[in-house]
């Protein structure tokens, strides 16, 4: 059912170092999201696929992780992605990309899920040092990052708690709690 592959799909910030992700496995992902819907058809997005640990740790100095976790700078070196797919934008197809992005991250991530891995979706991106780091041409724009591997963390979802605080936050086991709104709540009638 399609609610389970949903509920399975949370943003997962620490992975399992002795599992690998295969670029077979990354090019597998991107079909997905090549598969999917795009404004227009334009078809805009291109896709820099990493899993090996050299350019992985290059990546990985340009991302923020966690911005609600305050003082925590995102996986330590054993509990890292295994994998890496940064989603591009030509500006020489289409000049703005308001949606196609987060379609596609959707459509990775849940046959991540499938597959048994996890991610998250990055937006916080020092994106020049990142072109330059992966050598990205100029007319690409960096639009999100996505982490990939096993995930090494527990994630549950929660009702939102009683002072109406959103903010995900870890409990003293290392559970991540990630508060949601009541469909009520966010259903105009």
């Amino acid at each position: 059912m399609l609610k389970d592959l949903v509920l399975k799909n949370r943003s997962i910030r620490r992975f399992d170092p002795a599992v690998t992700v295969e670029r077979a496995t990354l090019r597998e992902l991107v079909d997905l999201a090549r598969l999917s819907a795009s404004a227009s058809n334009l078809q805009p997005l291109r896709y820099v696929l990493s899993a090996e640990p050299e350019r992985n740790a290059a990546i990985f100095e340009c991302l923020g992780w966690a911005g609600y976790l305050a003082g925590w700078p995102g996986p330590d070196e054993n509990e890292r992605p295994a994998a890496y797919i940064i989603i591009l934008g030509d500006r020489a197809i289409a000049p703005r990309i308001d949606c196609d992005h987060g379609i596609a991250a959707q459509s990775i991530l849940l046959g991540a899920a499938e597959r048994g891995l996890g991610g998250c979706i990055i937006g916080s991106i020092q994106r020049e040092r990142l072109r330059r780091a992966l050598d990205i041409p100029e007319q690409l724009d960096i639009l999100l990052a996505i982490a990939l591997g096993k995930p090494a963390e527990t994630v549950v979802i929660e009702p939102v708690r009683p002072d109406g605080s959103i903010r995900y936050w870890r409990d003293e086991d290392g559970v991540h709690h990630v508060p949601k709104r009541a469909l009520d709540d966010i259903i105009l009638d």
